[in-house]
This record gives C-alpha cells, sequence and structure tokens, in this order.
C-alpha cells in the first residue's frame, strides 16, 4: 500500500496543471501576445474561457459514468492527459478565434475526465474508511504540483515570454501517463471505485441519468447548486486578476506575477488540504465549506482595495484557504452523498455538470463587467455571489460527516435491479 501512496503522490503532483488546464495563463497570451490589434480583449477572451468551459461542462456527467463503467480507468486518464498535450501545443501556432475555441474545448472535454478519475482510483485503491484522509493528500500533492510548475513558468517566462507555459503544461502531460503507469490496474478495485461497498460488489445496476441522481437526493441537489455558486464566484477572479496585471505592469512581467501568485497560493494550499483532509471526520464537512465560502467573498472585496501588484499578490494568498478546502473536500461530501449506492462517478459528473455551469459564466459575466463598469466592479460581483454561497450553505446545506457508523442510511435511493437474465 505504501507503494500505491507513492504513485498516487506523483500521479497527483504531475497531473496537477494537466487537469485544470492553461486557466490564467490563456487570458495572459491572448491578451499580451494577440492583443486588440488581432481583436482579442477581455470581452473576447472571456468567451472563449466560456465556450471551453461549456463544452467541458457537457462531457462532465458522461465521464463520471464513464468511470463508473470502465475497469480501464488508467488508459482513460492516458488518453485524456494526451488531449490536453495536443491542445497545448498547438495553441501558439494559431490565432483565429473558432480554432482556439475547438482547442480549448478539446482541453475542456478531457479535463472533465481528471477529477472523477482520480477519486475512483483513490477510492478503489483505499476504501471509504482512508478516503478522506488520502484525498487530502491527493490535494495536497496536486497544490504543490501546481506550486512547482508555477514557480517554473515564472522563472522561465521572463527568457522566453508566455509561450514557455505551453511547452511546460505539454511536458507535465506526458510525465504524468508515466505516473499513471506506477499504478497497476490489479491494485484498483473498480467496484469499491464506484461507491459499493465489498458486499454489494459485482452487482449489475442500470446508470441513472444526471438529473436522475440528483433529483433522487434533496442533499445532493442542494450541494450542486452551491458548487455552482461557488464556481461563479471563483473561476473568473485569477484570470481577471491577471488581465489587470496585464494593464498595470505590461505584457513581459504579467506571466512571471500571475505565476508567483499562483505560488503563492499552491503554497498555501498544500497544508490547507491536508489539514482539511486529515480534520473532516472530526471536525465536519460543513464549518471547512463555510470556511471556503467566506474566504473567497472576503477576497473578492480586498481586491478593489488597491492595483499595487504586490497587494493582489497578498490577497491571491487568500485563494489557498478556500480553494484548499473545496479540492479536498468536495469529492468526499459527494462520497457521503452516494454511499453503498455504486453511483459515485456519475454523481461526481452531475455535480460537477451544476458547477460547471457557474464556471462557464464566471469568465464571461467578469468579461463583461469589467468592460463596462471596470475591474473593481467585477471583483465586487464575484465576493457578493461568494457571500451568497455563504448564506446558502450555511441554512441549506446539512452535515454529511458519517456519524452513525455503517447502518447509515444511504441520502440516493438504490435503483431497482433489473431482473436476472
Amino acid at each position: 500500500m505504501r507503494r500505491h501512496d507513492r504513485a498516487l503522490d506523483t500521479l497527483n503532483f504531475f497531473l496537477a496543471d494537466v487537469r485544470d488546464g492553461l486557466g490564467p495563463y490563456l487570458a495572459i497570451y491572448l491578451l499580451a501576445v494577440r492583443g486588440p490589434d488581432q481583436g482579442w480583449n477581455e470581452a473576447t477572451i472571456g468567451m472563449v474561457i466560456t465556450l471551453a468551459a461549456g463544452t467541458g461542462l457537457l462531457a462532465q456527467t458522461p465521464a463520471g459514468a464513464l468511470i463508473d463503467r470502465t475497469r480501464h480507468k488508467r488508459a482513460v486518464v492516458i488518453a485524456a492527459a494526451v488531449a490536453v498535450t495536443l491542445a497545448c501545443v498547438t495553441l501558439p501556432f494559431i490565432g483565429n478565434f473558432y480554432v482556439i475555441a475547438a482547442t480549448q474545448s478539446l482541453a475542456g472535454v478531457a479535463g472533465a475526465v481528471f477529477p472523477p478519475a482520480l477519486a475512483a482510483i483513490t477510492l478503489g485503491i483505499v476504501g471509504p474508511k482512508a478516503f478522506a484522509r488520502r484525498v487530502g493528500r491527493n490535494e495536497a500533492f496536486n497544490h504543490a504540483g501546481n506550486a512547482a510548475s508555477a514557480a517554473l513558468a515564472a522563472g522561465t517566462a521572463i527568457l522566453f515570454g508566455p509561450i514557455v507555459v505551453f511547452w511546460i503544461m505539454a511536458a507535465l502531460a506526458v510525465a504524468s501517463i508515466g505516473a499513471m503507469l506506477l499504478i497497476p490496474a490489479a491494485a484498483i478495485d473498480d467496484d469499491v471505485a464506484r461507491g459499493l461497498s465489498h458486499h454489494d460488489a459485482g452487482q449489475a445496476e442500470d446508470e441513472p441519468s444526471a438529473w436522475q441522481t440528483l433529483l433522487t437526493s434533496g442533499p445532493l441537489l442542494v450541494f450542486a447548486g452551491l458548487m455552482a455558486c461557488f464556481h461563479l464566484a471563483n473561476a473568473a477572479m485569477l484570470p481577471t486578476v491577471g488581465q489587470k496585471l496585464t494593464h498595470i505592469v505590461g505584457k513581459d512581467h504579467a506571466t512571471s506575477l500571475i505565476a508567483a501568485c499562483i505560488v503563492a497560493a499552491q503554497c498555501v494550499m498544500v497544508p490547507v488540504a491536508m489539514l482539511a483532509g486529515a480534520k473532516a471526520d472530526a471536525w465536519g464537512r460543513k464549518p471547512l465549506f463555510l470556511l471556503a465560502f467566506g474566504v473567497l467573498a472576503l477576497r473578492g472585496v480586498l481586491y478593489t482595495l488597491s492595483d499595487n501588484p504586490w497587494w493582489l499578490l497578498s490577497v491571491q494568498l487568500l485563494d489557498g484557504v478556500g480553494a484548499g478546502v473545496f479540492g479536498a473536500l468536495f469529492p468526499i461530501v459527494i462520497a457521503d452523498l452516494t454511499r453503498g449506492t455504486g453511483r459515485f462517478n456519475v454523481s461526481q459528473g452531475a455535480v460537477a455538470t451544476a458547477q460547471g455551469i457557474g464556471a462557464a459564466m464566471s469568465a464571461s459575466l467578469a468579461g463583461w463587467v469589467v468592460v463596462g463598469a471596470g475591474y473593481g466592479a467585477a471583483f465586487a460581483t464575484l465576493g457578493s455571489i461568494a457571500a451568497l454561497g455563504f448564506v446558502g450553505y450555511l441554512i441549506l446545506m446539512p452535515e454529511t460527516r458519517d456519524t452513525t457508523g455503517p447502518s447509515r442510511a444511504t441520502t440516493v435511493p438504490p435503483q431497482p435491479q433489473p431482473a436476472a437474465g
């Protein structure tokens, strides 16, 4: 098991940037290198990000269902990493809006595979009892990988410009393929990986649709709505900071500064994710998620107070708290709500579809507000949405921690079994 732990550590480290795509670097590249002369402004960039996120959104639930069904999870992860590599290495050679949107949409589809696949592989290896702690460790290595790659980008962008980010991304994708092969297929229990207990393992079940999965569980439906709210507030914050820095310090330094922002936040995320995973069973999920919403709202407010690049970098540290908690607890809450049903990964896909709606809307919302009212108004809008999410989680979302042991009833009722023969 210790060997498998090290393999999971390596996989999460190298897959860190690959699973999230180009993120804020895409906005910086299009604004700094392509620029208004080629028809690229904040609103146009926001549309590309929204189109890519929307395509990834459509892939979320099929990706979750695929991970539930397949016994070739390693091959699925490798194929997705190859797709991200192709989307990255081709971007510097194209400039057409529709072609760029298509390549980023391909990356969005591939990116939809990674969260349910990593969660399922982890659950299939360590089982439900060790899942919360192991997910926290996954997220810690994920954030450490993000910090390392961002630090590399910060150092090399000064010498080679924003284009270096694409080559770094491609190299990480190749490394993640090697890391995936370190985990033997036999180490993954495919029935446990979909949320079944050993007692129920091997049972054939009809796969529900995403909406059926959500609508059969009130808490799961509430959680999906709150995750959409979180991503509506959060997804556009860092890209918007990157665009603002491009105007303040110029294109030659914006990539390095945004990389420094990422490094700073990721360094905070590592201990936060480890702590959230280690204490989620003792403290409960709800207090930690409320902390994530509260810090996100505060971050939106603080961004409006100064245009100083070092102030913006300091505020970005708070992203380490919110995102660290979110990354560690998201699959844990889904596992709580689907225990014993065999619906773990399709439910991840269903909730990810809802949160993807929020993320897809976030970039366009921020871009429109920036063009119409300025950066301060955009950050205030995003922070207000996070505050609404805090209130919603406080009032509507129950604590999902298992306090009654194995006999606890699941919140998603099992589907009727198909007739034999």
